[in-house]
């Protein structure tokens, strides 16, 4: 393609010089818009001249043009040279009319510059004659204050005149007011005229009030003293018209009824101290005759207490008359019931005093009762209606026989009452409130019945004789023996124990709930006492036994089935008398004082029955383990050192089988699962360490009759490892298992040792039983036929190797080893083996534990387990098997 050179070239001899100022504009115009838009230079010439081919420029277009004049590398296709003229002309109109608009828009700016400067200035100048007009406006406004002060300058002082003239007019005004009413009244009170009186002491107290800022005036004190003169002659005119008051006949009564009642009008006028003073002298009067009657020696008696209460009665209903008289907020007589009250209790202390011996329990007790009730009868009158929860929750305690069930209800409801008395406690108090005389709100119930309280120690010492004497019969009356339907499996007497306690409760609960009732339930304690005392000496009794070592109690107890049912009966029942004699001491706790509530503990009765529990556990224990006395003394005679074979389990293992299948199953049904599991324990206990014990006791043992011993062991610990399941009981099964397997283990090992050989058997006995005595090992040796002299010669290398055996670290895991093999440590040896060999601690209880398999299992595998055990023997029945 021929191009066009613009620079400096050998072909057409031009010079740079030639290319045009406008082309050289318009380029540099190209290439400012070519970055204002963001696109590059060679993309916008593409655009514009699509047929041109070049090289790539940079976006400096205007120094690309220059290089390429330069260097004469870049040209233009002719066909496209040809539109560069209208382009250019094109982009001179543009840049015409973008001149002309920027030249219109600094103009504009300009002019509106000048503009702003203007309005700025207008803008000062209105702000600072606006504040000139304020300044005019405030010194107008200093001159009409000024001038309106001068003009109401005489105005104010004609009004301070007048305001001062007519205080003066109203006081003295007010002041003849007063003196004419003092005047008034001092008429009236000469005249007795209290209705009058009464609105006129009103009207001079309030004309009084006007005074108060006058009280230095001769004038106004004159009055005012005149004015107290007036009140203390009518306060006493009052006082001596109701002394007056029963001495006249019934027409003079009459009027002097309707006189009092105006007097009582002046009193409330009067100041309050003056009522208390006139109600406090009249309840006195009324109660002269009251003290004249009863502090003679004829009626200061304690029988004679329900009289009292007559007597103030009577005078309540004869003097009602006389008690409307008095206005019914004064409440005249709740406060001669009170004094007659305070009175009264002052009365009975001294009688109380003056009684040289102890009084009568009825008379007391009678004396108690109407005075509660009494107190009862002034509280529902003048007092607020409370509730009664003590009493109600005691009244239900003869409902039903089932008395847990008795005991839970009304603790329940009491609970709900105390909660509802809480809630309603405080609208009580604001009721209380309302009565605003002296001692308002009092409480009657207590004020005189609790000074019988130091003498009720002789209603106490009743109640303790009767309950116990009712105990005494209850226990003699006690069948013991339950029938086979009874769903409780307790002794009745139980029951009606705590029924008699209830009904003590109720009876004290009706006359107090103070100290008295908590030396009540100290009673409460003796007696559950005695009848804890009582089911232990119900238990059977016998003589020494191995448990009886550790527990302290008889052992060899022979017992037959009915004793055991009866054991079992008082177990329920000390259960039962456990939890109930808890449930007492809660309630009584809610029911006695607040004060005495933390004495009330039953905890060491608690404990009484919990003691019942475990000496009748263990006696039961002792009469189970008694049985199998015979069976024990079958087994010492049993010729274990004569027997050929090893047959089936013994007689005395089936006997004893025999035992715990008749009694297991009815101790289960009639023990909780909780002390069945103890009794089960506990036998474990007692019949594992004796079956051991037993074993000594035999004569010489062979090596068949070891084996025949420990399968019967075997089936001994079978047997009492399914006592569970004959009780119907698998409640702690699993741990009862691993206490009998634990407890037997003893006997197995001690059988295992009896099977090891001759040169072994210091070895397995150290092993197996590393707590065992020398005095028992020599008696292995006994057991296992060895003379004298042979078994001096075992003892002494026992001996060497005693403290050996004694410090080794098998220690509890003995019995484990027997029952698998396993890798002790070998024990430190006191020298180097002997000659003939020693086995080592390994190949012994691997021998021990193939004894203990084969003793385990019947027929083929026995056979091969004893085979096993006899290879490394020298002699021995299953010896020659082995022999070549």
């Amino acid at each position: 393609m021929k191009t066009k050179c613009l620079g400096v070239c050998g072909d057409c001899g031009k010079t740079g010089k030639e290319i045009k100022v406008q082309e050289l504009e318009f380029w540099n115009r190209i290439g400012s818009e070519m970055e204002k838009a963001g696109s590059g230079t060679v993309e916008y010439i593409n655009k514009m001249f699509p047929t041109a081919t070049a090289t790539k420029l940079s976006h400096n277009l205007l120094s690309s043009i220059f290089y390429c004049s330069l260097t004469n590398i870049w040209s233009y296709p002719e066909a496209s040279l040809s539109g560069v003229e209208p382009l250019m002309k094109k982009i001179h109109n543009e840049i015409r009319v973008v001149d002309a608009e920027i030249l219109g828009a600094v103009r504009q700016q300009s002019t509106s510059g000048t503009k702003a400067k203007e309005d700025l200035a207008a803008a000062t100048s209105a702000v600072n004659e606006l504040m000139f007009k304020v300044r005019e406006i405030k010194t107008k406004a200093e001159q009409s204050e000024t001038m309106v002060q001068e003009i109401c300058r005489d105005i104010k002082k004609l009004d301070f005149a007048k305001k001062h003239i007519t205080t003066t007019i109203t006081a003295l005004h007010r002041l003849t007011m007063l003196v004419s009413a003092i005047e008034q009244l001092q008429v009236m009170a000469s005249k007795r005229q209290y209705k009058e009186a009464a609105a006129q002491v009103e009207a001079v107290n309030q004309l009084c009030s006007h005074f108060d800022a006058y009280r230095d005036i001769p004038k106004i004190t004159e009055l005012r003293d005149k004015f107290k003169n007036i009140k203390q002659i009518l306060k006493s005119h009052v006082f001596s018209d109701f002394s007056s008051l029963g001495t006249g006949k019934d027409a003079e009564e009459s009027n002097l009824l309707q006189q009092l009642s105006d007097a009582c009008l002046v009193v409330d006028a009067l100041e309050p101290s003056v009522r208390e003073e006139l109600v406090k002298n009249f309840c006195n009067r009324e109660l002269i005759s009251y003290k004249q009657i009863f502090e003679g020696a004829e009626l200061a008696k304690l029988d004679k207490t329900e009289r009292r209460y007559a007597w103030i009665k009577r005078r309540l209903r004869t003097n009602e008359e006389i008690w409307k008289t008095f206005p019914a907020s004064w409440h005249v007589d709740y406060l001669i019931c009170i004094q007659f009250c305070k009175l009264t209790r002052t009365q009975l202390i001294e009688i109380f005093q003056n009684l040289k011996e102890k009084p009568d329990v009825g008379t007391l007790l009678l004396a108690l009762q109407r005075t509660i009730e009494f107190e009862e009868e002034l509280a529902e009158k003048f007092g607020s209606s409370s509730t009664k929860s003590v009493m109600s929750d005691i009244e239900e305690v003869d409902k039903g026989e089932n008395s847990t069930q008795i005991v839970m209800d009304i603790r329940k409801k009491y609970e709900r009452k105390l909660a509802a008395h809480q809630g309603n406690q405080g609208d009580d108090k604001d009721a209380n409130k309302d009565l605003a005389v002296p001692g308002a709100g009092f409480n009657f119930r207590g004020i005189i019945s609790s000074c019988f309280e130091p003498h009720l120690m002789v209603y106490v010492e009743l109640e303790e004789r009767t309950l116990m004497e009712h105990l005494e019969k209850l226990v003699q009356d006690e069948t013991w023996h339950m029938d086979d339907g009874s769903q409780t499996n307790i002794l009745s007497s139980s029951m009606q124990v705590f029924l008699i306690i209830r009904r003590s409760l109720k009876r004290c609960c009706a006359l107090t709930r103070n100290q008295t009732l908590l030396n009540l339930f100290k009673v409460f304690k003796r007696v559950l006492r005695a009848y804890a005392t009582k089911l232990f000496m119900k238990l059977p009794k016998g003589g020494l036994g191995i448990v009886a070592a550790a527990t302290g109690m008889d052992g060899h107890i022979k017992t037959s089935n009915k004793d055991e049912r009866l054991i079992c009966y008082i177990v329920n029942t000390a259960e039962y008398c456990h939890k109930t004699a808890g449930e007492l001491a809660e309630n009584v706790s809610k029911i006695i004082d607040s004060q005495l509530a933390d004495s009330v503990d039953m905890s060491e009765v608690q404990d009484e029955f919990s003691s019942v529990i475990t000496k009748a556990l263990v006696t039961l224990v002792h009469g189970v383990e008694t049985k199998f006395e015979v069976e024990m003394a079958a087994m010492t005679r049993v010729p274990w050192g004569m027997l050929e074979s090893v047959g089936d389990q013994s007689g005395y293992v089936n006997s004893i089988n025999m035992i715990l299948s008749g009694c297991v199953p009815v101790l289960g049904s009639l023990l909780s699962p909780v002390y069945f599991q103890f009794f089960l324990d506990k036998l474990a206990s007692s019949l594992g360490p004796r079956f051991y014990l037993n074993i000594f006791k035999c004569k010489q043992i062979s090596e068949t009759g070891a084996q025949q011993m420990l399968l019967d062991t075997q089936a001994v610990k079978t047997i009492l490892l399914d006592i569970p399941s004959l009780g119907r009981q698998a409640i702690g099964a699993a741990g009862y298992s691993k206490f009998v397997s634990r407890e037997m283990s003893k006997a197995e090992a001690l059988l295992k040792v009896i099977l090891s050989p001759i040169d072994s058997v210091a070895d397995t006995y150290g092993a197996l039983l590393p707590e065992g005595t020398p005095s028992e090992f020599q008696r292995i040796l006994e057991l296992k036929g060895l003379k004298k002299a042979d078994q001096q010669t075992i003892l002494d290398d026992f001996n060497k190797r005693g403290s050996g055996i004694s410090e080794s670290p098998m220690g509890t895991q003995a019995v484990q080893v027997a029952h698998a093999v396993a890798t002790p440590v070998p024990p430190p040896m006191a020298g180097p083996p002997s000659a003939a060999g020693i086995s080592s601690r390994e190949d012994v209880l691997t021998r021990a534990a193939a004894l203990g398999r084969g003793a385990a299992t019947t027929g083929f595998k026995r056979f091969l387990a004893l085979t096993e055990a006899a290879k490394d023997r020298k002699d021995g029945p299953f010896r020659k098997l082995f022999n070549p």
